[in-house]
């Protein structure tokens, strides 16, 4: 069921409660009927269940992005180790890390942004705090930094990479994403 059904079936049935308290007079307060105490329960637990939905969802598109990256970066080893140019996969790379940095391309940050329009911020006390940017469900603003300057260093190196100093960023990037993706900052 929807959580906009559950509402109106909660709100519903609280009409029909009401009236019938309004025709059977008590002495004390009567309490919320049991049915009613369910009814918002499974609410809560759908609204719960949907934003562990979305932590998992943005975790899955990080982890894509990451693994898309790593096999881009092999690519140009590959091709480094091989004395040939590897500019466009490196450039690649870097595209895929800035990526991670902003929690997804540009799509994501759409939705990202109907979302806090809509006044949902997954994050809002670590907004307030900080430690997250609005509407970011994973990546904090420290990890966001790392990964952005990673991505502009990847990014530089393209027409000059060696395998040394993409490794070197590569293992920042996947020091970064290991924090993530075991819940750290």
């Amino acid at each position: 069921m929807k959580p906009m059904s559950c509402l109106i079936v909660a709100v519903t049935a609280l009409v029909g409660a009401s009236a019938v308290f309004e025709r059977a007079p008590q002495q004390a307060p009567p309490s919320t009927p049991a049915e009613m105490v369910a009814a918002y329960n499974s609410l809560a637990d759908t609204i719960l269940a949907v934003k562990k939905t979305e932590h998992d969802l943005v975790l899955a598109i990080l982890a894509g992005t990451f693994h898309h990256a790593e096999g881009m970066l092999n690519a140009a080893m590959a091709k480094l180790n091989a004395g040939q140019p590897a500019a466009s996969e490196v450039e690649a790379v870097a595209a895929l890390v800035a990526q991670m940095g902003n929690e997804g391309d540009n799509s994501v940050a759409a939705v990202r942004k109907r979302l806090v329009e809509g006044g949902h911020h997954h994050n809002s006390a670590g907004e307030q705090q900080g430690i997250y940017d609005e509407g970011f469900v994973i990546v904090t603003r420290e990890a966001k930094q790392a990964l952005l300057a990673s991505a502009s260093a990847i990014g530089k190196m393209a027409s000059s990479a060696t395998s040394e100093g993409l490794k070197g960023q590569w293992e920042r990037v996947a020091m970064t994403w290991n924090a993530l993706a075991k819940g750290g900052k």
